[in-house]
């Protein structure tokens, strides 16, 4: 499949001594014949141009023949972030000055003024980029049928980003709605790390029929250069996370680079990395910050300047892990476990952003666990394994906000839009029963809630159509709309009025006047709490770094099997470093090493109590929620749990008596009984409920001019949950709650897998004294509230006096 590059593009990239990449071609040949089509290319490879190809071929004046341009919107671009949307909209707009082309390019996201928004609805740019989010909000206006009627295409970048969640479910959504208005829209979808693209092309298609997409791969690039970072004498650390180790040679490599873009795993760590960096920095070299609870102008702030080149080095999250194309950066460095090598491929894709010069990325473990990631990673890489989340049927609270937004631009006729709503993939699956739920949801806010007259929020006409209650329904609707539901959180201000972004209520409820902490890469004093704000004048000295309730990355599943393969890889262990050998060597004379298809318990006496520790290597997630469930059945086994611990690879559990026999603790039906009731007594199941009735409209978090409080919100959804569960146990909403109970929030589906197959792969090994392994887990007792990286330093004596007692070898 090849199509013929119009010779206004062709001159364009001779230009700039650029060759037209095979995959760009076949995406334009895809265009031309009107088909779907999935183009799956690494990073580097040109994809948001094959994206955009087509677009920009049908405004070139050798294609337009004299004709006027097309009216309207031609193109919507949908990201996973609004940063990239702004950098695609910046590496767009050169080829449309350039070219000369009749085309506006516009974004719209949260970030967009009200003005700009109203304008974009009465008359649309031809290409509009925007994020999942901002698009379902624009398909909620009376003229979203009029916008989107003309559209041609749909360029969904980083599709594997989102189209796995519920944010996923929700484009889908839109995407069948887009359908209706525009029967001959071509849908596109772009990834460089798919691991099964059939799934990716059955999510895409109308209809969910994968035959219906054309899968386009892309060329191979240079192989990057990847290296693990050791400490100067060799030694990794036992326990930890943040490689504050690494930092002085950190430094070191950002002096010898144009720009660094240096990723961590969460917003503490990024804010802890940054102060450590400063602390070293006697160049004063110009390093910025980046996540997401930072302001719009901060996040805005230190784009610009990475796109300028004025920036050595960038620390950042995941916040800018998706296809941002700054060309300067020469090096990425991953602080800490990269969880994914689909992960470690996207960021290390940053640097030196082309296809034909290798990528150059240094990886800096927390502990020893975490070496036999980065290895593991950098084999899979090489490889070219991927790994990636499993699709799941589509969310009900998510529908009922699609239903809501339906209603906000026109009525409609039940059995037409559950026919366009069956046609989007993650709901393929539903039913008139489930959909005749939802709709009586969104309509009375179900059966237990239907006398309350604010739940009403759509009605059904003479006529059988379903429109709205009343008019105000949508603005408030808007107001509350999106997937992304936040922890409660308090804006940070200065008096002035300048905002620095958002810490979590949690934290800032411990913060008085005179109180100190870190953020934004600053000093700051608190003088004092009003409404939901925090406000804060520039201090002299350092302060606490504010942690978030954000879940963590837990290890994929296939990376795990990885590291499994590694520990049993007896003649592999020569290329490691000596601590680390010598650190599995010991394991092995002293205990066993828990290779593929083996859960191993080890059992041992430590300080007058009684450990044992289960190598699951099923993520920190599930570990937490199995420590949970088995200290419960120690309890009721009379073994007098006291506490456990957790990391990505094990758990450690302790008590006044031995474990003697671990295979009833470790049965399936501990997710059928202690599982039930541990949820339903804890907060877990409250809290899934908040977001699902948040994200289902059920509960407003904003009102005109006045936004709710997440005590206030919390409290609100509390009250409904005590009210469903005792007269309702059955209402869609609890039932959405225990999905994702079930998923997201304890990996139970990770967990229910090892429980199923401990009674054929579990082996009990007694022990007189710790085991070299145990080290990196058991030493962050007592530590594991505290934030990731906070402890580091106090790891060190105790790894030291337990790794003595490990690695003794009499």
């Amino acid at each position: 499949m090849a199509a013929a590059l119009p010779i206004e593009l062709a001159e364009w990239f001779a230009a700039r001594g650029w060759r037209v990449r095979r995959h760009q071609l076949d995406m334009l040949a895809a265009g031309a014949a009107g088909r779907h089509a999935l183009l799956v290319a690494e990073t580097g490879a040109g994809k948001t141009l094959a994206g955009f190809l087509p677009t920009l071929a049908d405004f070139t004046p050798s294609v337009l023949g004299g004709a006027a341009p097309p009216e309207g919107l031609h193109t919507l671009y949908v990201s996973p972030l609004k940063a990239l949307a702004h950098d695609v909209q910046r590496n767009l707009l050169a080829p449309v000055a350039e070219l000369g082309l009749p085309m506006r390019v516009e974004t719209r996201s949260g970030d967009t003024p009200s003005d700009r928004k109203a304008r974009q609805r009465a008359r649309p740019p031809h290409v509009l980029l925007t994020t999942p989010e901002s698009l379902s909000l624009l398909l909620s206006y009376p003229e979203a049928r009029q916008v989107f009627s003309g559209l041609r295409r749909v360029v969904v970048d980083e599709v594997h980003a989102f189209a796995a969640g519920k944010r996923g479910d929700l484009l889908s959504l839109s995407l069948a709605r887009l359908q209706a208005f525009a029967p001959g829209l071509q849908r596109v979808a772009l990834s460089a790390t798919v691991a099964d693209p059939i799934d990716y092309q059955a999510w895409l298609a109308p209809e969910g029929d994968p035959a219906a997409v054309t899968l386009v791969e892309g060329e191979p690039g240079v192989p990057p250069v990847l290296e693990i970072l050791l400490p100067d004498d060799a030694r990794v650390p036992w326990g930890g996370h943040a490689a504050a180790w690494a930092v002085p040679q950190l430094y070191a490599a950002i002096r010898a680079h144009r720009t660094t873009l240096v990723f961590t795993n969460t917003r503490f760590l990024a804010e802890y990395i940054f102060q450590l960096l400063w602390d070293v920095n006697d160049d004063k070299l110009p390093i910025g910050i980046h996540h997401g609870s930072l302001s719009k102008e901060a996040r805005r702030k230190v784009e610009g300047a990475m796109a300028r080149g004025e920036l050595r080095a960038l620390v950042c999250t995941a916040s800018l892990d998706l296809g941002v194309d700054w060309g300067d950066i020469d090096l990425v460095v991953q602080m800490g476990a990269p969880k994914g090598s689909s992960r470690l491929l996207q960021r290390i894709g940053r640097a030196n952003h082309r296809l034909d010069s290798p990528s150059k990325a240094l990886l800096a473990p927390g502990n020893r666990f975490e070496f036999l990631e980065a290895t593991a990673a950098l084999e899979a890489v090489a490889a070219g394994q991927r790994d990636g989340e499993a699709f799941r049927p589509g969310a009900l609270d998510v529908l009922a906000q699609h239903v809501m937004a339906c209603a906000c631009a026109e009525p409609f006729d039940e059995a037409s839009l559950l026919a366009e709503v069956r046609s989007s993939t993650p709901y393929r699956w539903l039913d008139a029963e489930s959909w005749d739920r939802v709709l009586q949801f969104v309509a009375t806010g179900g059966y237990a809630l239907r006398a309350y007259d604010r739940f009403r929020r759509i009605v059904r006409d003479r006529h059988g159509t379903w429109r709205l209650a009343h008019p105000e329904q949508a603005a408030r609707h808007r107001l509350n709309a999106g997937i992304i539901v936040d922890s409660e959180m308090l804006e940070v201000r200065f008096r002035n009025g300048r905002s620095l972004g958002r810490v979590e209520e949690s934290f800032g409820a411990t913060l008085a006047p005179g109180d100190t902490f870190r953020f934004a890469g600053m000093d700051l004093e608190v003088e004092g709490v009003r409404d939901l704000e925090l406000v804060v004048r520039a201090a002299k000295r350092a302060g606490t770094i504010p942690s978030y309730m954000g879940a963590r990355l837990p290890i994929s599943t296939h990376l795990a099997e990885r590291v499994r393969g590694l520990l049993v890889d007896r003649a592999g262990w020569g290329r490691f470093p000596d601590d680390v050998r010598e650190w599995l060597e010991m394991q092995d004379w002293r205990s066993r090493l828990p290779g593929p298809g083996e859960l191993l318990v080890e059992s041992f006496p430590h300080e007058q109590r009684h450990y044992s520790v289960i190598y699951t290597f099923e993520g920190w997630n599930a570990n937490q929620s199995l420590g949970m469930l088995i200290t419960r059945r120690m309890a009721d086994r009379g073994l007098a749990p006291l506490g456990f611990v957790a990391n990505d690879y094990a758990l450690g559990v302790w008590g006044l008596k031995p474990i003697d026999d671990p295979a009833p603790l470790l049965s399936p039906d501990i997710l059928t009984h202690e599982f039930l009731d541990w949820v339903q007594d804890s907060h877990l199941l409250r809290r899934a409920f908040r977001e699902v009735a948040v994200i289902a409209g059920l509960v407003e978090r904003q009102q005109p001019g006045q936004r709710k409080s997440g005590r206030q919100v919390t409290f609100s959804t509390d009250l409904i949950y005590d009210v469903l569960r005792k007269h309702e146990p059955d209402h869609m909403l609890i039932e959405a709650a225990w999905a994702d109970a079930r998923t997201r929030l304890t990996d139970v589906g990770r967990l229910a897998a090892l429980l199923d197959r401990a009674a054929d792969e579990l082996v009990h090994v007694r022990l007189d004294r710790v085991s070299p392994l145990a080290v990196p887990v058991l030493v962050m007792i007592g530590r594991e509230s505290l934030p990731n990286g906070a402890a580091d330093d106090d790891l060190l004596v105790e790894a030291e006096s337990l790794a003595g007692q490990a690695m003794r070898p009499e």
